[in-house]
Order: structure tokens, then sequence, then C-alpha cells
């Protein structure tokens, strides 16, 4: 059970119901994350707009989903976990392997030279609050990176965050149709 209210289309705040009905309307449910945000206009205006704007970057839909996932599973968010696990198995194909590592936790065995410098950069990201050591940096960028997708990494990481605190804090139910998806943050 949410702490917070899950809102609906009736229920939510008028300036919240257009963004609702767009979520709706692509991907056939209402996911109980924009159901928390829209509590707050401005919350969820502040997702559905940084989602937009990481969408135009140039990490590809693969690497922004590997973004999500290491701040998922380090944030604890089961709800974001089984949300872009669906993303990542359904619509950019991610490998298996590489999938199980990122829900494991255990990117240390990601085979794919370019994803496992990017998974350990944004773990490094996050943990350091991006004080991340220059061999680090310098691993990012040897691996093919620019220093444009340092920042698309940082606005990720920022994406992240909205969504996996404020499911935390709510303790945001996963919806039935990503149940397939669940994690345990344990």
């Amino acid at each position: 059970m949410a702490r917070i209210t899950l809102q609906t289309l009736e229920s939510a705040p008028v300036e919240s119901r257009p963004g609702l009905e767009t979520a709706q309307k692509n991907s056939g449910f209402l996911p109980n994350l924009l159901a928390v945000l829209a509590n707050a206009p401005v919350a969820l205006e502040a997702y559905q707009t940084l989602s937009a704007i990481t969408a135009r970057g140039t990490l590809t839909p693969l690497e922004r989903e590997v973004v999500q996932l290491v701040a998922a599973t380090t944030h604890g968010c089961t709800f974001c976990v089984a949300g872009h696990t669906a993303l990542s198995r359904n619509k950019v194909k991610m490998a298996e392997p590489v999938l199980q590592a990122l829900r494991d936790r255990n990117i240390d065995v990601i085979e794919d030279p370019r994803l496992l410098a990017l998974a350990r950069f944004t773990s490094q990201v996050i943990a350091t609050r991006a004080r991340v050591p220059e061999a680090q940096l310098r691993n990012f960028i040897d691996a093919g990176f620019t220093e444009g997708q340092v920042m698309e990494v940082i606005t990720g990481v920022g994406l992240a965050t909205i969504c996996n605190f404020a499911n935390n804090l709510a303790q945001t139910p996963v919806n039935p149709e990503l149940q397939a998806y669940a994690w345990d943050a344990q």
C-alpha cells in the first residue's frame, strides 16, 4: 500500500491530467509512479519533461537504460527496476546477461566494454555525488564516450533520482502489468 495517494485520471489535480492521459495512452495503463507524482503537477511535469529531454540525447536507448537500472538498483527502487526491466527486455532488447548483471548489482561481469564502462561510471557518479576519480572519468572517455555524454549520465541520474526517491518515499506498489519484472531490493 502506497504511503502517498495514487491519483487517477479523475482524482488528479487538473494540471496533472494531461500528463497522465498521455502516459496511459502510451503504455496502455497508468504507471503507479506517475500516479504518485501527479499529486504535485510540477513533480509530474519535471519527470516527464526531463525524460523527454534525455531521450533526445546521444546516449542510445540501451545506454540510457543502463544508467536507469544502475540508479534504480543503487537506490533500491523496486518500482523503477521493474519498469526499466520491462523496457530493457521488451523495447531496447538488452542482452539478458547484461540485464541480469544490472539487476543483481554485479556490473563487473558485463562483458561489453562500453556498457561496463557506462555502468561503472554511473555507479561512481552516484556513490561519489559526481566527485568521480580522474581515473574513472578517463576510463569512461577511453571507452568511447564524450564529455557531453558525461553530462548526459548526470542528467539521467537526475531523472532517476526524481522517480527513485518518489517511489521509495511513497512505497509505490508495482503495477500488475509490471509484476513479471518485479525485483527485491535485498
